[in-house]
């Protein structure tokens, strides 16, 4: 096993033994399983976006040529780049093509500003970002020179355009701090050998949902990669199955609960839509006959709302997950009905834990409860203001660890102190309780935990 990246906490020796020998973990990088998953599925359609239509194929060679440009521009293995962009087809393919560098992107919400992204910056060291030059009328070229012009990180800043449009900033120019402008579409190269690289290591960065401080989430290739395809077999995703990723690329939900990973693992279609608003959204599930997607509970809600005027074609849908905080019962009562289709509640953190509720469980555990961990090695505590185990139906912090589940924040020690135990379970903040039959009860927060963002947070719904 080599060893994990500076700043970062591994898995104990023991731990990564057992998780290799229960078949979680297989040694196999992300942007490598792209590589067989286009061998394997090459013609199929493998990403939508409006009019866009990428191949399996295409998609993997954009990626090899992609990263070649990125070599050439100078990025090298181990440096991180932030990456916020929106729902569109080069979301992936950067993400990919950075991994395949053997770059490390830092996934950062398209709505993020300077006072969130600066931070993200300084911590990680990110000699790189790639976000809009101009998205909804704000400016990201302009948040990344004021950013790179403050501190000696950031050094390369690659711009995506609308189609139809052009950087007002030009392109391959520099400014007075020695910052590199690029517009991403012309990073492109024949494709080159890559580096080697191991699975144990981190494939990309998340942000945690504390919308006081954001925290930042190694994630590596082998604990991503069996996160996705446990969730994948879970909801028996097959390559006829069509993925809608309304949520935010970037989110741990839509990138791999199964997502977009979990989808092109099994050589499904995954429709990429910028905007969940039910307007935009409905016409192209019946457009693209989506079979499943993923929706935070208020999401739902206006979905449901509007679809009886909606006139939206529906049939083709078999399961809706209902993402992060738990969902009202009325709410979760009417959606299967309303849409025709099985419910699923979905929980989590991008710091790892899942717990789902599973397609052949009875309605009352589907409306009322969280579900039962994704993995056989996930171990769960629920404990009291003292760290003690609580009954089975009594409240208490839910704690957890397993092969999907961080160790520790990247550079975060005196937080990591706060956050684990000693014996390396991760302090959620959530509280919850576990019913007689295993399933997890989400009841809140913790009154001093972090808040999180609304599509994380149960007390926020």
């Amino acid at each position: 096993m080599s060893s994990m990246l500076d700043g970062c906490t591994p898995w104990p020796e023991e731990f990564v033994d057992r998780y290799w020998a229960a078949g979680h973990w297989r040694g196999n990088t992300l942007d490598n399983l792209l590589r067989g998953w286009a061998l394997q599925y090459g013609a199929r359609t493998a990403l939508v976006h409006g009019g866009t239509r990428i191949t399996y194929a295409n998609l993997n060679r954009r990626v090899d040529r992609m990263a070649a440009g990125f070599r050439l521009r100078g990025l090298r293995p181990g440096q991180r780049v932030v990456v916020q962009l929106p729902n569109v087809p080069e979301f992936v393919i950067t993400v990919f093509a950075l991994m395949r560098v053997g770059a490390l992107p830092v996934f950062c919400p398209v709505s993020h500003r300077t006072p969130e992204v600066s931070p993200i910056v300084r911590v990680t060291e990110a000699t790189g970002y790639v976000g809009p030059s101009t998205y909804q009328g704000f400016d990201h070229t302009a948040m990344a020179a004021d950013i790179a012009a403050q501190g000696p990180f950031l050094r390369r800043v690659f711009t995506h355009e609308l189609p139809g449009t052009a950087s007002p900033y030009g392109g391959l120019s520099a400014d007075r701090s020695g910052c590199h402008y690029f517009p991403l579409g012309s990073i492109d190269a024949p494709p080159a050998p890559s580096p080697a690289q191991s699975a144990d290591q981190v494939a990309f960065f998340l942000l945690s949902g504390d919308t006081t401080a954001p925290r930042i989430i190694p994630r590596t290739h082998d604990d991503y990669a069996y996160q996705a395809r446990a969730a994948a077999e879970l909801v028996s995703l097959t390559e006829n199955d069509v993925y809608l990723a309304a949520l935010p690329a970037e989110s741990n939900f839509a990138f791999g609960c199964p997502g977009i990973v979990g989808t092109l693992s099994v050589g499904g279609t995954v429709v990429l839509v910028e905007n969940p608003d039910p307007a935009e959204c409905l016409p192209v599930i019946g457009r693209e006959r989506v079979t499943i997607t993923s929706v935070v509970p208020a999401a739902a809600r206006l979905w449901l709302d509007l679809l009886p005027t909606a006139q939206a074609d529906l049939s083709s849908l078999r399961l809706v997950q209902i993402v992060g905080a738990p969902s009202h019962r009325a709410t979760a009562e009417r959606t299967g009905p309303a849409w025709g289709c099985c419910l699923q509640q979905v929980f989590g953190r991008a710091e790892g834990l899942l717990t789902l509720t599973g397609p052949a469980d009875p309605d009352e555990t589907v409306l009322t409860t969280q579900g039962r961990p994704l993995s056989p090695d996930d171990e769960i505590r629920i404990v009291d203001v003292e760290g003690k185990d609580v009954p089975d139906g009594e409240p208490g912090e839910l704690l957890a660890r397993g092969p999907y589940t961080l160790r520790g924040y990247y550079r975060a020690p005196d937080h990591n102190a706060r956050s684990f135990t000693t014996d390396g379970y991760f302090r959620t903040g959530d509280l919850a309780r576990r019913t007689p039959d295993g399933n997890l009860v989400v009841t809140g927060r913790l009154k001093d935990a972090p808040r999180r963002a609304d599509h994380e947070d149960p007390s926020s719904v």
